[in-house]
């Protein structure tokens, strides 16, 4: 058995953003096989698009009432609604409060006279008192 035979291999792991390698090889070929790894990944990397370009939707937060406010804007509530057609449509448009949260929202919009309630308890409807401006 010769030394070169005898020694055990080296075993690196190496991350670059996203992509991980592990490479396994003799001292002697370490060198190579980094350098070779690494101008690959830099060619690649030069073609992908850069996610920075696009800058991210800034976050949203709303509360449910001023939501349901603008439900109120947009002559949504022009027709009378219930309790689970307003909250179906907040779900639809990505906002997902609970029905207790909705109902509560609902209340203080027909004590700030937005909006009027109609009916029996657990079965109101809820209509603009007054149009938007």
């Amino acid at each position: 058995m010769t030394e070169k035979e005898a020694r055990p291999p080296i075993r690196v792991k190496m991350k670059i953003g996203e992509v991980e390698f592990e490479i396994e090889c003799q001292e002697d070929q370490l060198q190579p096989t980094v350098d070779k790894i690494l101008s690959t990944v830099t060619e690649k990397l030069k073609d992908m698009p850069v996610m920075a370009e696009r800058p991210a939707p800034p976050p949203r937060a709303e509360t449910c009432k001023g939501i349901i406010q603008k439900l109120w804007e947009e002559n949504w509530f022009s027709a009378a609604k219930g309790l689970s057609e307003v909250h179906s449509e907040l779900a639809r448009r990505g906002f997902h409060y609970d029905r207790t949260a909705v109902a509560h929202a609902l209340i203080d919009l027909v004590k700030d006279g937005i909006l009027t309630r109609e009916g029996k308890p657990r079965r109101y409807q809820y209509a603009q008192k007054r149009p938007p401006p």
